[in-house]
Order: structure tokens, then sequence, then C-alpha cells
């Protein structure tokens, strides 16, 4: 009878999930901690309120709410569902609940420690973790069992009766946090795909607008910077100031467009085996003038040998956008590093510098077109590395604190034939 009692409660467990995936998702408030803390509040509520009553004591899964509560909307709706708890346990009273309210407050410690870094991890690890948590509060319970066994002295045969009700009710609360988690988990990953894809629909429609644009916009321009050029030649003697400015400036202009051409779609002209390594020392040396001139201190850290086979030129462009950006944010004095490691099977290049940061917000744009934190500038620089880097089958990634820095993170596919020993 209890196991199937504790099977309904698993219900009122997964209904928060549910109900949040179904009518929450797509509101504004949906990333709010209160909506999770309130959703879990009164599951936790309704929890406590349809306890079994059996072997002198209620059964209920109040903990799991808790922990999922914790895990996925942090202290503030940990903190809610640990006060509605608290004040329903209360509101019951009996002999025992100075221990009964000691149980939930050392029941709430892990996953409360736990709240800070737990979305930070994969997945996997994120639906496992919370199962593991869901451990505690039967340890928990078997404890506070023991202590008011011996502080009232009541020790009899049902104790190990009772501790093996315990041991039940701890499989099926592991068993309701582990598929609460996982039904989680896949409602945050629809999530991310519909944004992907979002994110990918306006980029294509964009890109397709901006080569349109770009192939007619640089016929004429090359005409134009063809006629200037012929009158430099010719008019040597006349010597207009003003030619080197005009075709300094269209030079520019070429430049963007050509930016503009690369973010719809980079062309991998030339797919060779190379040194990724070589690659990094040459970007440095070449932008190492630039970093003089800023104050700012380049160096070159842990230069691992990775091969690829994908196309050097476009590549070195991407890396040139990323470590010209991380100079140009940091201040005369800071320094930017560019490390080299291997991790499965990728190159990993770091780029961190001693910046000006960013804020979450500001870090949440990064990428997207016509987005940019300088002065000047486009912000097709960063746009159209993000691209190559994900045409070449690899990731980018940001982490930044505004007034501590940026750290670009590039992970690229490294060419098996030509790392053999790795």
């Amino acid at each position: 009878m209890l196991t199937e009692k504790l099977l309904l409660h698993v219900l009122m467990v997964l209904a928060p999930v549910l109900g949040y995936g179904f009518f929450f998702e797509r509101k504004h408030f949906s990333s709010s901690p209160y909506l999770w803390g309130a959703l879990q509040s009164i599951c936790a509520a309704f929890c406590i309120a349809f306890a079994y009553h059996d072997g002198g004591l209620y059964w209920d899964l109040r903990y799991a709410p808790l922990i999922l509560a914790f895990l996925y909307g942090g202290k503030i709706s940990g903190g809610m569902v640990l006060g509605t708890i608290l004040v329903c346990r209360a509101a019951y009273g009996g002999e025992a609940m100075v221990f009964a309210l000691l149980g939930i407050v050392l029941a709430a410690l892990i996953p409360f420690l736990l709240s800070s870094t737990f979305k930070e991890y994969h997945p996997y690890k994120r639906v496992k973790t919370a199962m593991l948590t869901g451990v505690w509060p039967t340890v928990v319970q078997i404890f506070i069992l023991l202590s008011f066994t011996a502080y009232s002295s009541e020790i009899n045969s049902s104790l190990m009766d009772t501790i093996l009700r315990l041991l039940t009710f701890g499989i099926i609360q592991v068993l309701g946090i582990g598929t609460a988690a996982r039904l989680n988990e896949l409602i945050i990953e629809r999530s991310l795909m519909k944004k992907e894809i979002e994110k990918a629909e306006k980029l294509n429609t964009m890109g397709e607008l901006a080569a349109s644009i770009a192939h007619e916009v640089r016929n004429p321009l090359t005409v134009v910077k063809g006629f200037l050029q012929l009158m430099q030649k010719d008019d040597k003697d006349l010597q207009h100031p003003y030619i080197p400015l005009v075709l300094s400036e269209l030079g520019r202009a070429e430049v963007i467009i050509n930016d503009y051409l690369n973010f719809a779609k980079p062309e991998f002209k030339q797919l060779e085996h190379f040194s990724l390594s070589q690659i990094l020392s040459d970007v440095c040396m070449l932008l190492n003038a630039l970093a003089v001139k800023q104050g700012v201190e380049l160096k070159r850290e842990g230069m691992a040998e990775a091969f690829l086979f994908t196309d050097r030129n476009q590549l070195r462009q991407a890396l040139v956008n990323v470590i010209k950006n991380a100079i140009e944010a940091t201040p005369s004095g800071g320094t930017v590093t560019v490390s080299l490691a291997l991790s499965g099977g990728q190159a990993v290049v770091s780029i961190a510098d001693t910046g000006k940061g960013m804020t979450p917000e500001q870090l949440s744009r990064i990428g997207t077109l016509f987005y940019t934190t300088k002065d000047k500038g486009t912000g097709l620089g960063t746009t159209v590395s993000v691209k190559i880097i994900e045409s070449m089958q690899g990731k980018i990634s940001f982490k930044s604190e505004a007034g501590k820095g940026t750290e670009v993170t590039l992970r690229l596919p490294l060419h098996k034939k030509m790392n053999i020993s790795y």
C-alpha cells in the first residue's frame, strides 16, 4: 500500500514540470525563479496534505520538489519551497515537531550547496546529480528517526520495519526526482533548440540579403577603384592628396563587403592539412605590433601540436578577428593570453584578456549581426568568426565578467590521420 501511495505522489512531483512545459514555457516571466518556486511550493503543499499515514509516520515526497526547486530554480525557488514545507509541517504540530523541522532543514542543506554550480553541469550529469541528491533526505530521515527513538526511549520491534519502509521511500523518491529531472532537461533542450532554429532562420534570411546586396555593391566599387588607381598613376605630377584617402576608404568598404559575404556563407576555397600552432604563432606575430601600440602584452602559452584539415585562410581570419578584439578591449598595461591544448579529439584554443569584460546582457548578444561593444565598429568581425568556426564543425564560446576580462574558447576537430600520436 505504501508503494502505491508514494507512486501517486510521484505524479504530483511530475505535475509542476509538465505544467511548466505546457503552459508557462513561452511566457515572458518563464525564467523567473519565483514561478518555479511557486509551482514547486504548491506541489510540496499537496504532498504534505495528501500524506499517507502508516506505522505511526506520515509518508510523502515533499523533499522531491524541494530538491528540484533548489537545483533548477536556484536559492530563491528553493527558499520558497523550504518555507512552505516548514510552515505546513509546523501546522501539523505533534510530539516530534522539533525533530521534523530539523530534518527538513538538514535535507535542504545539500541541494542548497549545489544550487550555485548545478546549472553549469552537462545535462546528463545534472540528472545524475539530482538523483544522488535525492538519497540525502532518506539518510537524514533515518538519522532523525533514530535520534527521536533514542530521545523518547521507545525502541521496539517495529523500528526495523520502519527503516525498511524508509528505504522503499528513498528508492521511489530517487526515481521520482530522476524522472522529473529528465523531463525538465527535455523541456530545456527543446527550448534551446527552438531558439537555435529561430536564430538560424533569421541569420539565413539576413545572410541571403547581405550576400545579394554585397554582390551588387562590390561591382561598381571595383570599377571606381580601378579608375582612381589609373588617375593616380597618370597624374603623378599633380599629386592629388585626396586620391590615396579615397582608395583607402574604398579598401575599407571592400573589407566590410567581404565580411558580409563571409557571414552569408563562408567559402572554403582550399582545404589543406596544416599545423594550428603555426597558424596561431603567425597570427600572434602579425598582431604583436597592434598589441605594442595599445600597450598590451600578447602572450602565448601551452602551444600543443595539433593538425587540422580545413581552409587555412578562413581560420586565420577568424583568429585575427577574435585576438584583435581582445587586444582592443584591453587597457594599457593589460595582458592577452593565447593558448592551445588538446581535449577529446579536439583542439582547444583559448584567448583570454584582462579587459573591461561584459555584462550578462552584452554577453548574450555577442555574435549577433550588427552588435558590438566598441565605440566604432559594425559587429561583423565577431559574427563572421562565429560563422567560420561553426562551418568548420567547431564551437566557439564566450565567458566574461564586467571589470575582469573575457575568455573566448574555440574548439575545432582534429584531423585524425595527422594526429595519430594523440
